[in-house]
């Protein structure tokens, strides 16, 4: 029972340190209000607490309009499962501490930058030791000032499902491991300043990835042949880069493909008319390239072509 009640306050500590790191008061106050000592964690909002271990297991803060910065001690929530602080107005470095949180599947730091005189929004590059986080299947990091490069480490992340670091300022090569993580399902680096080329082997290990978001970056060279064995994408957007070359008859082979974004590049030759009998097909972009043909006649009447 003491174990008990000292985890207990590990968890309350933790979260009250979180409470007053924030810089100025939020303005519905919910947290300075409900998140007393007077009270139990249980009853905290946006708190989960585990009934087995009697540890806090999710921290769902999201959308509450708070400010400040990230405590360290929020690493000291060692059983915690799911974190997210979306939609807020948090800003500076990622605590390293959040390392130590070995059983996080998911973690949700998108969408702080909303503006206010305070730098509104995340910054930094990613810390290596991300990767210690072995059970984590979703990290959604858009919508901040994250610079640098995807650390090699990430390879580490074998149960990853889900990977957004939209508008960001990520910079450098195309993490190309990144692409070995077969457990992928989602991966979107759209709104950066990555540069490279996409790996001749860009599916060969992602066989249950539905959703590539490549655009708004720097990319060059041709859209691999082996795109097409990522049979079940159902959204490819590669477009705004500075890809060359033809659009391989590959694309054509994925039959779940619904939306298919490849504007404004430098892509020539023609536009494969196999593309036409993708059923599943709803939007298709293809302008502001060279290519032959700008358009191409598809079954589906719904489809949009630009």
């Amino acid at each position: 029972m003491a174990a008990g009640n000292s985890n207990v306050t590990t968890d309350q500590l933790a979260l009250l340190a979180l409470r007053d790191r924030r810089i100025n008061s939020e303005p519905r106050e919910i947290l300075a209000k409900n998140w007393s000592i007077t009270s139990s964690v249980c009853d905290w909002i946006g708190v989960t607490f585990g009934s087995r271990h009697h540890r806090v297991t999710v921290l769902n803060i999201s959308n509450m309009n708070l400010t400040g910065t990230l405590p360290p001690q929020l690493g000291n929530l060692s059983f915690l499962v799911s974190l997210n602080i979306s939609r807020n107005n948090f800003h500076g470095e990622l605590p390293g501490e959040l390392v130590h949180l070995r059983r996080l599947r998911y973690l949700d730091f998108g969408i702080n930058n909303l503006g206010g005189e305070l730098p509104s929004c995340f910054m930094g590059s990613i810390p290596p030791s991300i990767s210690n986080m072995s059970n984590l299947e979703t990290l959604l990091l858009s919508f901040n000032f994250i610079e640098g490069t995807v650390p090699i480490e990430f390879q580490n992340l074998h149960n990853l499902k889900n990977l957004l670091i939209e508008y960001n300022q990520l910079s450098g090569p195309l993490p190309l491991h990144v692409f070995n993580l077969s457990s992928l399902e989602i991966i979107s680096f759209m709104h950066n300043s990555l540069s490279g080329i996409l790996p001749d082997d860009v599916c060969q290990r992602l066989q249950k990835l539905t959703w590539l978001s490549l655009q708004y970056n720097n990319l060059i060279g041709r859209i691999p042949s082996t795109v097409s064995q990522c049979s079940l994408l159902r959204y490819l957007a590669l477009s705004e880069n500075r890809l060359s070359g033809p659009i391989p008859m590959g694309i054509a082979n994925l039959t779940m493909l619904e939306e298919l974004y490849l504007e404004s590049n430098n892509l020539t030759g023609a536009i494969p008319n196999e593309i036409g009998n993708l059923t599943m097909l709803t939007i298709l972009s293809f302008g502001d390239n060279k290519l032959i043909d700008r358009y191409v006649f598809a079954p589906n009447d719904k489809v949009l072509i630009a």
